[in-house]
């Protein structure tokens, strides 16, 4: 059984966030919490947002415990772009485009 969960413009980089989603693949639920809860990063955090979300998917939906599961996917895409500009020198602007991210995760019964 396959339980998700995701969490949608989330403001962070996806390039920023992938290396964290590929360490997280394959791993059991509670080593994955305990690999976002140690990590000092913000992908860490709202990853692991997006975990305890489908923790709860898995316990109330499924009635199931949590433990029977483990991290199959892992999904980071890249979402819409924000555009602002920073002023600049003479009267000109340099584009800034802030990133955000869709974050999926998918856990399976093991």
């Amino acid at each position: 059984m396959k339980i998700e969960a995701s969490s949608r413009f989330a403001r962070i980089a996806p390039t920023k966030a992938r290396p964290l989603a590929r360490l997280l693949k394959g791993l059991s639920v509670a080593d994955a919490l305990r690999a976002t809860a140690f990590s000092r990063q913000k992908a860490a955090f709202l990853i692991g947002k997006v975990l305890k979300s489908a923790i709860a998917n898995a316990e109330n939906n499924a009635k199931q415990s949590a433990e029977d599961f483990r991290v199959e996917q892992v999904i980071v895409e890249q979402g819409p772009m924000m555009r602002r500009h920073w002023s600049r020198s003479r009267g000109m602007v340099r584009p800034v485009t802030k990133r955000t991210s869709h974050i999926r995760i998918v856990l399976v019964n093991e």
